[in-house]
Formats: structure tokens, sequence, C-alpha cells
């Protein structure tokens, strides 16, 4: 077909060329074809040259690129660069094309009957599709069937193609459910053509393809049922036939309405169960496909399956004999979703019924899983690497257990905990009895047989009550006295911190627990001192109250083994002793964390003086976190006009804080520091007044010289906490931090009147957050005042930034801003029966005239952003925006919006188009309600988004052809 007007500016020596370039080595150089190969694909002379390659002897890798490009242009430029009284030859060269490789390579046929579908679903006046296309291609079967396939799928994503709704309404009813009976006839007919037909994997996708479309139950009652438990026959086919017989399977979970497609699938489906004792035998991917049969069956008839128990028993028995038989172990996640599924119903008191006749399966599910849950026996002998240097291995096994963990819950829902516990309990005993006295400090036999029971008491942990006084007595104390493994004492002490909410209700149990993980600490596995550190932190914080009597032996603990364990455990450990030192007397507050905190203050200011390089200072950065940790927890209380114990001890350390950040410039460092000062004004409030004044000093000081967006995030929580709609605040600290505030908004101002945005994404980020809070705080202080319009002009000028959490701060500041020129202000200031008069009205006049002069560069960088640079999350801000201008100033916002698409480059939105667009928002306007309104936005998300996929986004194709060579094959 002709370029339509093509500027002739890529030549086909150049795309071979640039094509070629993908695959060398030259990084330079491919980025250079690359961005080359994107303004290709977008041009108009791609069509031609599309086809042309085509229809050339180039290599397959570039005809499969042509075809991807071809594909693109269909989807997103049609419209745009090709007359309508083009279509019908474009439609012939697809046509004639797709015959053409009919016998392969199979990868550029597929993309061809993409095209074709994509071509068919926009050009709205071919009206006989399926005949034209299935007449055209004639004997070509594959072209047939890959069409077939393909055009269901795109037409149910053709949000994609620049569609109204109701044209894609409108073409989905004329290419798919008037075409639905045509289809499967079509279907029946081939399959019935010859044997090699009825295994034809390309049948079966069509199958799977057409059954959203076609009703299941006239698939079930014609040949393609058999064709596809034949195909189940041969292993060619196989997978394609398990794909369309799940299909059929979810499309009957409306069992009242498919009881009878059922009754024909079930029977049917149990001939099959046989497969699982051969398949399970055999190596390849058959029998994990034969489990997902079975378990989509399961799934979709699943309340059949409680309603009819015993009819549909031998279904869950063969899941359960799949879970069994599974000897690779990956299988049986296809099951997971069943039982979860199942168990949901059984535990309903309506299905106590079902739920009794199936204890039994769960039962042996149980038993199944503890099976699974045991570590593999190495190879190589060696017990200290059990996957045998396979590190993919032995992260998916972790995986995998985590997921029968959850199982495990399902299992003791429907059995109940105990008999589950139980059977944990007997696994050990049993193996005590057997090993016990083989074990020794060296080797401990079949560990594995023992440690998957007591990852499952674990996995349990959530579902036992913290009343059950059966088994966990008995358990307990078995598992402290289990022969010293590495993997054994790493999953017991696992299982002590998951279940210290019953120790709490037994504290007799308490003292042999905390003794074993103490003693814990004093190994040399890095794993089990992390745990024992996670577990001190459970037992604090759920047995804090019986540890009152230790909290001076347990902090004389703590300061001898802080320094061995690694960052993470430290921080756990501190949380820990940090909450019990949180429930003593008050009385006692200001002593404790003197006696806890002035070691780890020491050793803060013995790290300070030594660090010299970046290790050290990250030491300091990390430690700092400790001390954060007791401002968080350690929260007294005391009333309004009492002194708080703990802001006198913290008054004391604050000059330690100051000169660490009078020292250092290194960022962490800072970001800690104002981390911990910012979580003190949270954790005392106006409790903090005495420190108040020093720390704002030290705040702003800090910003000033060293610009960064830490001390602005400390800012706001000051200026919220002492904000003036707060309980005991006093109005002369109110007003001096308010003063505060606009010291740093002009201080900020001023350093971004100095420097580039994106080169102070952190400092945007936190300076729009602060005025988000201002503006909820001090409405009429903010937007009253002097610095409220040049904010504004910085949130504008701050959308141009392309990442992602400064983008949204700004906008979210704009959204705020806008809605104080409407009746529904971001502020709990103004209740609404004083929206439309009172204090609010300035606020509202000063709002919309500040839009008024500033409205069209904030359209227009908005508009920018969703067509080309922000980020996917911060599309619905965006449109968010432009919705509230809409709502403020209907008439001026429409006429930039509109003065904003011309201004688009010649060529990317057509006058037509533009008109088309703009019609449709007057038109919605015109209607007045919110309802329209949001329409509008709707309208402007569709049009940035289409605007962005044609001539921002890059399309498809090049990232495969610089990975490898494509491989084709018929």
């Amino acid at each position: 077909m002709a370029s339509n007007g093509a500027s002739g500016s890529f030549a086909p020596a150049d795309v071979m060329a640039a094509l070629t370039t993908l695959q060398g080595s030259d990084r330079q150089a491919k980025t250079q074809a690359h961005t080359f190969l994107e303004k290709f694909q977008k041009s108009k002379d791609a069509w031609t040259l599309a086809f042309n390659m085509l229809q050339s002897d180039a290599p397959p890798d570039a005809k499969h690129f042509a075809a991807i490009t071809l594909k693109g242009k269909i989807s997103l430029d049609l419209r745009n660069q090709v007359a309508e009284s083009d279509l019908p030859a474009l439609r012939t060269q697809l046509v004639t094309l797709l015959k053409h490789y009919s016998s392969g390579p199979k990868a550029i046929r597929i993309q061809l009957a993409v095209c074709l579908a994509h071509l068919a679903i926009q050009m709205t006046t071919w009206k006989d599709v399926l005949p034209s296309v299935v007449g055209a291609l004639g004997d070509s079967a594959a072209g047939i069937l890959d069409f077939l396939q393909v055009l269901p799928e795109e037409v149910n994503e053709g949000r994609k193609i620049n569609l109204s709704e109701d044209e894609l309404s409108q073409r989905t009813t004329e290419l798919i459910s008037d075409n639905a009976e045509a289809v499967l006839q079509l279907l029946v007919n081939y399959a019935k053509s010859s044997e090699s037909a009825t295994k034809d994997p390309q049948l079966m996708r069509c199958i799977s393809s057409w059954l959203r479309e076609i009703p299941v139950h006239a698939v079930v009652t014609s040949p393609l049922l058999d064709a596809i438990f034949a195909a189940l026959k041969d292993d060619d086919s196989f997978p394609e036939a398990s794909d369309a017989l799940s299909t059929i399977f979810r499309e009957t979970r409306e069992i009242d309405d498919d009881m009878n497609t059922i009754a024909i699938l079930f029977p049917r489906l149990m001939e099959l169960r046989p497969r699982i004792e051969t398949e399970a035998d055999e190596i390849g991917d058959t029998f994990k496909m034969l489990t997902r049969i079975f378990a989509e069956a399961g799934e979709a008839w699943v309340i059949l399956i409680v309603r009819e128990p015993k009819r549909l028993r031998p279904l869950v028995e063969a899941i359960l004999e799949c879970c069994a038989r599974d000897k690779e172990r990956d299988a049986i996640e296809y099951t997971f979703r069943f039982w979860d599924e199942f168990k949901q119903y059984l535990v309903l008191e309506h299905y106590i019924e079902a739920r009794l006749q199936y204890v039994d399966v769960y039962s042996s599910l149980v038993d199944v899983l503890l099976k699974h849950l045991e570590y593999p026996r190495p190879d190589s002998g060696n017990e200290r690497d059990l996957f045998d240097g396979d590190r993919v291995q032995e992260e998916k096994f972790r995986e995998f257990r985590h997921q029968m963990g959850d199982t495990l819950k399902d299992s003791c829902e429907v059995m109940g905990v105990a008999d589950c516990l139980t059977k944990v309990l007997d696994a050990i005993k049993i193996w005590m009895q057997k090993y016990a006295s083989q074990a020794t400090t060296a080797s401990v036999p079949h560990w594995q047989e023992l440690e998957a029971p007591i990852f499952a008491m674990r996995a349990m942990g959530r579902m036992v009550n913290k009343d059950e006084s059966v088994v966990l007595p008995q358990l307990i104390p078995l598992l402290v006295q289990i022969p010293h493994h590495e993997k054994l004492r790493f999953a017991i002490i696992m299982v002590l911190g998951r279940y210290t909410e019953w120790t709490a209700e037994h504290s007799e149990y308490l003292e042999p627990q905390f003794t074993y993980i103490v003693s814990s600490f004093e190994s040399d596995s890095k794993e089990i001192v992390r745990a024992a550190a996670m577990s001190i932190k459970f037992f604090c914080l759920d047995c804090k109250h019986l540890l009152t009597n230790q909290v001076i032996q347990l902090q004389q603990f703590y300061d001898q083994i802080l320094d061995k364990l690694p960052e993470p455990s430290q921080e756990e450990i501190t949380e820990g002793v940090a909450t019990v030192v949180s429930v003593q007397p008050v009385g006692e507050t200001y002593k404790l964390l003197k006696l806890y905190c002035d070691p780890v203050i020491q050793r803060l200011m013995d790290k300070a003086n030594k660090a010299t390089d970046n290790p050290g200072k990250y030491a300091v950065a990390d430690h700092l976190q400790l001390i954060t940790l007791f401002v968080q927890i350690v929260m007294p209380y005391v009333g309004p006009n009492e002194p708080n114990p703990a802001v006198k001890y913290w008054a004391e350390v604050f000059p330690v804080l100051a000169t660490i950040v009078d020292n250092f410039q290194f960022v962490p460092i800072l970001e800690r520091v104002c981390r911990c000062w910012r979580n003190m004004v949270v954790s005392y409030r106006t409790a903090m007044a005495p420190i108040l004044p020093e720390m704002a000093n030290k705040i702003a000081a800090g910003f000033n010289s060293t610009h960064q967006g830490c001390f602005l995030w400390a800012t706001g929580a000051i200026l919220r906490e002492f904000s003036e709609d707060r309980e005991h605040a006093d109005e002369s600290t109110t007003e001096s931090i308010y003063g505060f505030f606009e010291a740093q908004v002009t201080s900020v101002l001023r350093t971004m009147s100095d420097l580039d945005a994106r080169d102070a994404p952190d400092v945007i980020e936190d300076f729009f957050r602060l005025l988000i809070d201002a503006l909820l705080y001090y409405p009429h202080r903010l937007v009253l005042s002097p610095l409220f319009e040049p904010t504004f002009e910085a949130a504008i000028s701050s959308l141009a930034l392309e990442q992602r959490e400064p983008l949204c701060a700004t906008l979210h500041y704009i959204r705020d801003v806008l809605t104080y020129g409407g009746n529904n202000p971001a502020s709990s200031q103004f209740p609404s029966d004083v929206a439309r008069t009172g204090p609010q009205a300035e606020l509202k006049r000063t709002v919309k005239a500040l839009l008024l002069r500033h409205g069209e560069p904030l359209i227009k960088q908005i508009l920018a952003g969703m067509m080309i640079t922000f980020p996917r999350d911060c599309f619905a801000d965006g449109s968010g925006v432009l919705l509230g201008m809409f709502e403020l100033l209907p008439a001026e916002t429409t006429a930039s919006v509109e003065r904003t698409i011309y201004l688009l480059p010649e060529g990317t939105v057509s006058p037509t188009e533009a008109q088309k667009l703009m019609a449709k928002i007057k038109d919605r306007l015109a209607g007045g309600d919110i309802q329209n309104i949001r329409q509008v936005r709707t309208l402007l998300q569709d049009f940035t988004n289409s605007y962005r996929r044609r001539y921002v986004a890059p399309r498809d194709g090049l990232g495969a052809l610089e990975a490898s060579r494509f491989h084709f094959s018929g």
C-alpha cells in the first residue's frame, strides 16, 4: 500500500542495518540503532517497508520484526495514517501474506493473524469478516485457525485500540457473538477432517479462545469433546488439550445452570484418574498438567462437591492422590487454591455433613504435606548443601513450604487444631523413639523427618488459640529437649517465637523457652542468631508483663549481646527490650531509659568519632535507628501539665544528636537523626515543648546548610503536632512554629530558584508533603499569605519531573489547593454548613483568582505529563487535577485544553481528532452535573493514553531482537 505521504527518510537498507546492529556488542551503536528503529516504527514509511520486508528474502528475525511493526501500525496508527479508501487494499495484502506464511514460520503467521484481527476490529464497514477470511485463505488451515484463535483474544483487549466504547461494543457483537455458531461448526468440521486434525494443538487453542463466546454446553455435546480427550492421549497436544479442558471447567462454575454439562464431563474426567499413577513415574510435565486438570475441576465444582459429597468424592480423592504422588513437589501447587476454596465451604454450618465426610481426606492431606515438607537428602551426602549447589531450587523449596503452610492452616480449620497438632506431636514422638538414642552432638540421623513437623507446627501457629491446653503442654517441653542440629534449632526457635501469645497465658512454660533462646545466641550460625533475636522480640512483645521482674537482667543481656548481632537483629532485640521498658511504672521510666540507652548513646559517640569512611558513617546511621526505636516505643502516659520523664531523658541526649548533625553531611545520618526527632514529636507531642526551640533551630540550620529534604520532613511533624486545633497547644508556641514553617518555605523557594528540580527530587517531595500539612492545619494563613502564589508556581514547575514520589506529592498538593476553590475543602476546619459562606469564602476567591492566572500553564504541564513524562502511577492524580479545574472553571479550562491540544506536534493529532475530542468535552460539560464532568476526565485519560501509546511508548519487537535471534518453526 502507499505510504500515505511518507517523508522517505527511512531507507530499507538503513532499517536492515539497524536490525543487524542490534545483534552486535557495541552498546553505543545498539542504543543508536534502537532509537532509529523506534522512530521508524512510528513513521508513515513503516507501512511500505514492513510489507516489503515480509515479501522479501530478508532473514526470519527481520521479517518477524516487520510483522510486529505492522501490528503496531494497525493498532495505533491506522486511523491517523491510512485513508479509509485504502483499507480494502490493506486487507487484501494482509490476507495474501497470511496465506503465504501458512507453512511458517509460525511466529510470523501469528503476528499477521493479529494484524488482520486488529484491522477487522477497526474496519467497521467490513461486515462479513469470518466468511471472507475463511474463503480467502481457502485450504490454509493453519492461517484460518490462527485467525480464529486471536480474534476473540484481541477483541477482548480492544481498549488498546483507538475505538470508542460504543464502537467496540458493536464490533464485539458483529465479530464474536454473531459468529459463535459458525465458528463452532468450523472447528467441528476441522476436527472431523482427519485423525491428525483431532490432535492438532492449534485446534485446542482455538477451542480455549472461543469458550467464552460459544456456550460451553454446545462444545461439550459436540465432537470437540472427543477431540479434546483424544488429544490428551498425545504428548505433543497434551498441554493445549489440558488448557482447553481446564477452560471448559472454569466455564461451568455456575453449577445450577451447568448441571447437564457437568453430568457429561464428570465421568469423562474420572476416566483420566488411572493416568495419575502412570504419569507420576514419568519424566516431563504431563503429571503437572494432569494435576492441574483435576484441581481446576475441583475449583469449578467445589459448591457441588459440598452439596453432593458422596457423588463427587472420587474427584477429591483424585486431587489428593495427585498431591501424594508428586515426587518432584512441583505439581501440588496447582491444588492449593482448591483446598482453600473447599475449606471455605466446609467450615460453614450449612455444610457440616460434608465436613464430617471429608475430615479423613484432610487428615490424609496433612500426612502428605508433612512428608513433602521434608528437606531433601542431597545426592552428594553433603549436609551443608542440601540442594547440591542449586540455589534456584533452594529458594523454590522455601517458597513452596510457606505455600504448604497455608494449606496446613486450611486443614486446621476443617479438622480442628488439636487433631493437626496431635499429628505433629505423634511425628516427633515417633522420631524420638526411633532415632533419639542415635543422635550425637555431631550427627542427628534422619533429622529431616523431625524438622518437617516442627515447621508444620510453626505454620499452624496463627490457628492455635491462647487457651489450648491439650497438645501444646506436651509439645512445648518436648521441643526444648530435641537434640542439637542447626536446622532443628532454627526451626524450634521460630516455633517458640510464633507461640509467644500462648506462652503469655501459660507462664509456667516461659522460663525453659526463654533460656533455650538466650542460649542460642552462643551459636556460630548466623541464621540461628537472627532467629533468636526475632523470637526474643516476640517474647518481649507478648510476655512483657511477665518479664517485669527481669528488666534489669534483661538490660545486662541486651548490653552483652548487642555488638554481636547483625544490624537487623539489633533492631529486633531493641524493639523487644524497649517494649518491656515501656510497661514499667512511669516513675521508673527515666531511670530505665538511662540504664538501657546510655550504653547505646556511648556506642553512638564512639562510632561517630571513628566514622572517617562510608562504612563507618553507615554504622552511625544504623545505630541511630536503635535510639529511634526507644523513642517510638517508650511513651509513658502523663497528664497535660506534667513533665514527661522520657522527654527529660531525651533532652539530655539532644546535644549528642545535634552535634552529629553539625559534624556530618552524610545523608543517611541526617535522615536518621531527623527521623528520631520527628518521632520524638509524634510520640510525646506537646510535652516536647522544652526541647522544641532548640530542635527547630537545628532543623532550620540543617536545611540551610545541607538542603536535604529530611529536615522538611521533620518540620512537618512539628507543624502538625503544634497546630492551632491541637489540644494543649500553647498559642505562643503555635505562632512560633508557624513562623518557623514560613522561614523554611522561604528557604526552600530560594533553594529551588538556584537548582534544577531534577537535581533535588527528595527536597521537592518533602517540601510539598510539608505544604499539604500546612494547607490542612493552617489553610487561612497559607492561602492568604504572600508565599501561596510562589509555592503554586513552584508546584507547576515541579510537574516536569519524571520520578514517581515527588510527582505524587506535588499533584496531591495541587489537588488539595483546588478543593479550597470549591465547597469541599481538604480540611476539617470547614464544616459543610459554612461551605458557601463565612471563613471559606475569601479562600475560594483567592484560589480561583490564582487559577485564572496560572491555570493554563498548569493544564499544559498536566497534559504533557500524562501524554509523555508521568509514570503510570501518577495518571490518576493528573486527571484528578484536570477534573478539579473543570469543576471550578469549566469554560476557562476547556479553552486551555483546546489551545494545548492544538500545540501538539504536527502529524500527531489530526484536526479532525482534536475537534472530535473537544466536541465530546463540550457536550459533557453542557450537562452540568458532576457525572458529566467526570466523563470529561475519562475522555482526557483515554486521549492521553492513546497519544502515549502511539508516539511515546516503545513498540513491540525491539527487546526480543536485542536479546537473541528468533527461533522459528512451521
